[in-house]
């Protein structure tokens, strides 16, 4: 397995940061946007995967829609990040470990899940961007 470049893995930080902010604060186009036009979400915690823009920015925003009901603020939190090399010199993989915290009106935070994402990074004209991800939950 050969070293990674340090500007890609800052860059996939910064993916990580720009999706766990778009996510939590709605911006559900943008959170989509950090996937490629076919990226994939595939998770334990909901029924279906989803795969394309249009299907992931509707899980976006249903996924937004339930914290307003429910009056809780989540927080996606990315933690201890590995980048390894892919494939290619134009793809990555990153393991990284996920934090859902949430916090009532008014009230303590509390841990929702954690989890680990396993996911497949190709570079694009627009920087880095998520192919598939898959959510495993911590036993």
């Amino acid at each position: 397995m050969s070293e990674v470049p340090v500007e890609d893995v800052l860059a996939v930080h910064q993916l990580y940061g720009r999706q766990s902010h778009a996510i939590d604060s709605g911006q559900a186009a943008r959170w989509a946007a950090t996937f490629t036009p076919d990226g994939e979400f595939v998770s334990p915690s909901y029924p279906e995967p989803e795969a394309g823009t249009a299907a992931l920015t509707a899980f976006a925003e249903r996924f937004h829609a339930g914290c307003v009901e429910s009056g809780e603020r989540l927080r996606h939190v990315v933690s201890t990040v590995e980048v390894r090399s892919g494939q290619s010199e134009d793809t990555l993989r990153a393991l990284a470990y996920l934090q859902i915290v949430g916090t009532p009106e008014g009230g303590a935070p509390r841990l929702h899940r954690l989890t680990v994402l396993d996911d497949e990074l190709v570079r694009t004209a627009e920087g880095w961007r998520v192919r598939r991800r898959t959510v495993h939950r911590e036993p």
